[in-house]
């Protein structure tokens, strides 16, 4: 089963457990009930804003949509070593972001690898948490609220993520990033 197939069944799982109709989650969560209904049959897999928003409305951690097994402490991720399916794909969001955490389903803290092709479209998120980002490699654009920055590798941005918010490749190159999200449950 690929990964847009397992988040979809695990939404659907959750807000069937709540006796919540796809209303009630669009209502509850800000996702537009068409969005909700093409995830739930495993059309597309939904961008991490997206998906936080979806989670929270139904009290769950992210990971919970995305973890397929479980691994013990510590969780290493190696570099070359790709042991976790893409959580987004270039084709569909404009980007693509690795989970660094796949395996531990009680974090608190979500870590993601992304990286964005130079011709990536402008996505843009708001949701309750915090995000860390580290520029690994070129240079990436935020923006935040009406303000925009260029991080260059080993530049650093710490926000508050309900405040709209976009990252994507500058300069006309790829680009690469850690970025950290926290949830408040």
């Amino acid at each position: 089963m690929g990964v847009e197939k397992k988040v979809g069944v695990r939404v659907r799982k959750y807000r069937e457990e709540q006796n919540l109709t796809l209303a009630d989650l669009s209502e509850k969560s800000g996702v537009d009930e068409k969005v909700l209904v093409a995830i739930e049959a495993g059309e597309v897999i939904p961008a991490i804003g997206i998906l936080i928003k979806i989670s929270r409305a139904l009290g769950q951690r992210l990971g919970t949509f995305m973890d397929d097994q479980f691994k013990p402490d510590p969780v290493i991720s190696r570099k070359g070593e790709d042991q976790t399916a893409p959580v987004d794909t270039v084709k569909s969001h404009g980007y693509v972001c690795r989970s660094l955490a796949f395996g531990k389903p009680d974090r608190h803290m979500e870590p993601f690898f992304y990286e964005f092709p130079a011709d990536g479209e402008d996505m843009f998120s708001a949701h309750e948490g915090e995000e860390f980002l580290i520029c690994v490699s070129g240079q990436i654009e935020l923006l935040y609220g009406r303000d925009k920055y260029i991080l260059n590798p080993g530049d650093t941005a710490y926000y508050n993520s309900v405040v709209t918010h976009g990252v994507k490749a500058y300069g006309g190159k790829d680009a690469s990033l850690y970025g950290i999200i926290f949830i408040p449950m």
